[in-house]
């Protein structure tokens, strides 16, 4: 939940210095700013080395919190989906799950300020985000840098942070649409010379961000932390941060129907067997009264930062993450046809009943130096860390004859289920254990002041005790497997010409073939995929650094994902394939101090290049098919352009093109363009009033597919919100 209020980000600031750090009375409108995309700026997801934008061999996005209050950026999802190349939904069991580079789910990695938990489909909430002070986003391949899972890429979330001799407070609220109301505020205080504190706290509810019945939506965040510096050597901070999120009557998306029954037939969604997404049914949630989805998380961390001198640095990490989530809802709806019954058509619901009880602990130390070698630059880091999870999952399903049959048109909200009885089809407890401990390395040696070479790599040693309780009966079934897996990359980056630098890099990454944490005891027996990526591309600042450019090449492909057996297709084996290939190209010009244009645009080809699948009791070739949830091109660009130094006008437009939601590639989503508006104007001196429109042309169109195939969720329709932003 952005305020809508925005200054200019700084030129060009160092990795420990967060946005916040600007002056107090720092205008409130948009100006030209020197580098737009950030390329001399440190990204600490990309690298432990301290290397910039520019230095790293690989694509980096950043999104700074000046970034996400121009674009209006309320929530992760909302964050996510303005990535290049990136897509991103609110599936229950993983909101704001990302797909990114022609992969989606468990293949990207969500950190919480540089420390990785779980998988995304695990861990990540549609968190507001007031409380970052910057979205970092590596794309390709990094299991080398955080392990296993980092196959697409890693997303970063940077948190705000103390600034040392600074007093500040800045609040937030708004109010729009769907009966959304937003609120936060932010304070920094100095508490000695070397002393301070910041705590930051949000607040948003909303009938529905989807405009759905009986959606009602809220969640908060509280994050504090202190900063001790007593020398500019040395530095210690401490923080906490506790979020909470409920979704009530959880929407599951839009159930598409045969298209003889609807009302209002669009052109969102096609599929080979006639169904088509109904504009009649857009409102209407199919969940029992009483369905949820909420976590409460909290996590505990500090870090210590210290430059022994002659070059060498130490940095050590502590992570303690408690979170319980629960998710009980209809988690499918089979279309019946219209009889006596039901004139107009039914559904009939499936239910389920899941909760998570995850602890998780991480400790990191790293050991840098910085130094010339034969006159030669050299950085170099070599780092261990270790973590144990512990995690509970009470996973219950009942089928489709456990709720009462539901009205296609006008669904009654039936009570949820309270006995545990009807949990027939699935009924058990996952009890997990995973310890992981790690080797990591990285160098990036300068041959010239023009030329640099970097490369790293990671052993891990991967422990899992993994049992499934079946809890009717008290039966268990266990598995202990380890893994030791490898991961390195090389790359390099080289200065042609002035604000003109060349890279190419090769990436080695595992992932498990399905989340590690939640695999079923069969999947935990298989061994880990391997990916590998080869990237090459450009990174420009010209124009006296109003105008950036990056673009990128890749290619990505993945082995040993689960396929069917020839001789066999009962049997699931190993040794299915899936890549991606691609290109981004982002700009950003600053042509006079007044206006900002900015933009991304992707191409992916995705496909699964060796995949079977049992259907009916037959093994069907899925082989140069595309990935669910993995639109082939993308595109976002905006426009700031302040008058007369006060009024600042923005528009903002945002493609994605069409994906399919099954492995058949039978259904297929249509793609989409949205546009949104903004006009913020200065009142009073310190506060900043934005008007924010989105969706501006009512677009029907969906946004990414539900846990069946036949579910899509639509994005939501036109809306208009008023803010008000104080800074002090």
């Amino acid at each position: 939940m952005p305020c809508l209020t925005f200054a200019a980000p700084a030129a060009a600031q160092a990795k420990s210095e967060p946005t916040s750090a600007r002056p107090a009375d720092a205008a409130i409108v948009v100006t030209g700013q020197r580098d737009p995309l950030k390329l001399d700026d440190s990204a600490q997801a990309s690298s432990r080395l301290g290397l910039s934008v520019r230095e790293t061999p690989a694509s980096v996005e950043i999104l700074t919190q000046a970034d996400l209050q121009a674009r209006g950026l309320r929530t992760a999802r909302e964050t996510f989906n303005d990535v290049v190349g990136a897509v991103a939904g609110n599936v229950p069991g993983n909101p704001a799950v990302v797909s990114l580079r022609g992969f989606a789910g468990n293949t990207v990695s969500i950190l919480q300020d540089g420390v990785r938990i779980s998988t995304s489909t695990v861990v990540q909430r549609d968190t507001n985000t007031w409380h970052y002070d910057r979205i970092e986003v590596l794309k390709g391949p990094a299991s080398v840098l955080y392990g296993e899972g980092a196959l697409a890429g890693v997303i970063n979330k940077v948190t705000r942070k103390p600034v040392i001799g600074e007093r500040r407070l800045d609040t937030f609220l708004s109010g729009g649409s769907f009966d959304t109301v937003s609120a936060a505020g932010g304070v920094n205080l100095p508490v000695s010379r070397t002393i301070a504190v910041r705590a930051d706290a949000s607040y948003l509810r909303s009938n529905s961000l989807y405009d759905v019945d009986n959606n009602r939506t809220t969640s908060s965040g509280l994050t504090a932390s202190a900063l001790w510096r007593p020398s500019d050597a040395l530095s210690v901070l401490v923080a906490v941060d506790h979020f909470e999120d409920r979704y009530d009557a959880t929407y599951q998306g839009l159930p598409l129907i045969p298209g003889q029954y609807a009302l209002r037939p669009s052109d969102a969604v096609r599929s080979s067997t006639g169904l088509v997404a109904d504009r009649a049914l857009r409102r209407r949630n199919y969940n029992p009264s009483g369905a949820y989805s909420n976590a409460i998380e909290t996590t505990v961390r500090s870090r210590i930062d210290w430059a022994i001198g002659n070059g060498w640095t130490a940095a050590l990490d502590l992570t303690g993450y408690t979170a319980d989530r629960a998710f009980l809802l209809a988690d499918s709806q089979t279309f019946v046809a219209p009889r006596p019954a039901f004139p107009i058509g039914s559904f009939r619901q499936s239910y389920q009943d899941f909760r998570h009880d995850h602890r998780f602990w991480n400790a990191r130390g790293v050991l840098g130096n910085d130094r010339r070698i034969a006159g030669l630059r050299n950085r170099f880091s070599i780092g261990i860390e270790h973590n144990d999870t512990d995690f509970e999952s009470l996973r219950q399903q009942a089928p489709t004859s456990a709720l009462p049959e539901i009205d296609v048109r006008n669904p009654v909200a039936t009570p949820r289920p309270t006995s545990a009885a009807i949990f027939t089809t699935t009924n058990v407890t996952f009890d997990s254990k995973l310890r992981q401990s790690s080797i990591f390395a990285e160098d990036a040696l300068n041959l010239t002041p023009g030329w640099l070479l970097v490369g790293g790599i990671r052993w891990d040693h991967i422990a899992l005790d993994r049992a499934t309780i079946q809890n009717a009966t008290g039966s268990v079934d266990r598995n202990r497997p380890t893994f030791d897996p490898v991961s390195w990359r090389a790359g390099t980056t080289w200065d042609v010409a002035p604000g003109l630098t060349l890279y190419a890099q090769y990436t080695t990454a595992v992932s498990p073939v399905s989340s590690i944490l939640l695999a079923s005891i069969a999947n935990s027996r298989f061994r880990l995929t391997k990916g590998r990526s080869y990237e090459a591309g450009f990174k420009a600042s010209v124009w006296n650094g109003r105008l950036s450019l990056t673009g990128a090449g890749y290619h990505i492909a993945q082995s040993d994902i689960l396929t069917r057996d020839p001789t066999n297709p009962a049997v699931s084996v190993q040794g299915g394939r899936q890549s991606s290939r691609g290109v981004e190209l982002t700009a950003a010009i600053v042509p006079v101090k007044a206006l900002r244009l900015s933009g991304g645009a992707s191409y992916t080809d995705a496909r699964y290049d060796d995949l079977s699948e049992l259907v009916g009791g037959v093994r069907i070739d899925r082989s140069g098919n595309r990935p669910i949830n993995i639109p082939s091109t993308t595109l976002n660009a905006s426009a700031l352009y302040t008058i007369g130094g006060t009024v600042t006008l923005g528009g903002f437009a945002r493609h994605a093109g069409a994906f399919y939601t099954d492995t058949g590639n039978t259904i297929r989503v249509a793609g989409h363009t949205v546009y949104d508006a903004s006009i913020a104007f200065p009142v009073a001196g310190k506060a900043t009033v934005t008007i924010r429109g989105r969706n501006l042309s009512d677009a029907f169109y969906g946004e990414y597919s539900g846990y069946p195939t036949t579910n899509v969720y639509i994005g939501a329709p036109r809306s208009f919100e008023i803010a008000l932003a104080t800074r002090f």
